[in-house]
């Protein structure tokens, strides 16, 4: 399984965002001095065209102006204990592959699920974070 979704890790991280492989490096970039500032979550997926359309998103909405300051991503059905560990940090949020969740000094400010990007142009899915980046990335 790994060799197939390689691929879906590489789209994230050639771009920059950091992948969080364990419990532990959740709590260690969403918590303390790591969680200063603005930080954006993507949880990222295999499933369909949701998928699909979420992470070229990112990367285009990390081409705006104003950007978080930090850039994480989980993998939901590869990184279980990783990817629970950073749900917990989504507070009152229902699961959702694929997801961003938008953090401001390490609360949550703005979440997109599942639904939000599933069968939406790829420019209002991107849109969705421009617009929360304007209202909470200083």
């Amino acid at each position: 399984m790994q060799m197939m979704v390689q691929h879906m890790r590489d789209e994230l991280t050639s771009i920059g965002v950091k992948e969080l492989r364990t419990p532990e490096e959740v709590d260690a970039a969403l918590t303390g001095e790591g969680a200063q500032g603005t930080t954006l979550v993507v949880v990222n997926s295999v499933c369909g065209c949701a998928a699909g359309l979420a992470r070229p998103a990112v990367a285009l909405s990390l081409k705006h102006d104003k950007v978080p300051d930090h850039w994480y991503t989980v993998f939901a059905g590869q990184d279980r204990e990783a990817t629970e560990r950073a749900r917990s940090y989504f507070e009152g949020q229902p699961p959702s592959s694929p997801s961003f969740a938008l953090l401001k000094d390490g609360k949550l400010v703005h979440m997109v699920h599942r639904h939000e990007i599933e069968n939406v142009p790829l420019e209002e899915i991107a849109a969705n974070l421009t617009s929360a980046y304007d209202k909470y990335c200083d």
